[in-house]
């Protein structure tokens, strides 16, 4: 019997996500975290990118992306929570695109009115996403 790792995805929408599976690797600030069944409990922050989980019996991984959040380990649970998750099939890369054309943009012009954090994040957003169906296109 393979080991396995209960994992939640939520997002200020939806539960995206509730089911077992044999790892899953994580967006965390500092870098990818990879985390195993009876992995040592922990809290850390993620950015935005992508959560990859290997589901159980299956020789591919599920991809969700993330704007950002906490993740949560628990023993046996894995908690992600995160403003926005959107599973890897369902990202639209015309929308990314425009998005990241957007924020550049905006970034360009030296208009004093501008938020330059909020940019800056949108385009980061945005560029998570580019990369994020970039790696469902490899497979």
């Amino acid at each position: 019997m393979v080991n396995t790792i209960q994992i939640d995805v939520v997002s200020a929408e939806e539960s995206i996500l509730s089911e077992e599976a044999e790892f899953v690797v994580a967006p965390a600030k500092m870098g990818e975290v990879g985390i195993y069944p009876n992995h040592a409990s922990m809290i850390t922050l993620l950015k935005a990118g992508s959560v990859r989980i290997k589901k159980i019996n299956k020789s591919d991984e599920d991809l969700i992306y993330i704007s950002g959040g906490i993740l949560e380990v628990q023993p046996g649970k894995i908690t992600i929570l995160s403003d926005t998750a959107i599973r890897g099939k369902d990202l639209d890369e015309t929308k990314a695109q425009a998005a990241k054309k957007a924020a550049e943009e905006s970034l360009k012009k030296k208009d004093s009115n501008i938020d330059f954090a909020m940019a800056e994040a949108e385009l980061a957003e945005a560029v998570a996403q580019i990369q994020a169906i970039a790696k469902l296109r490899k497979k």
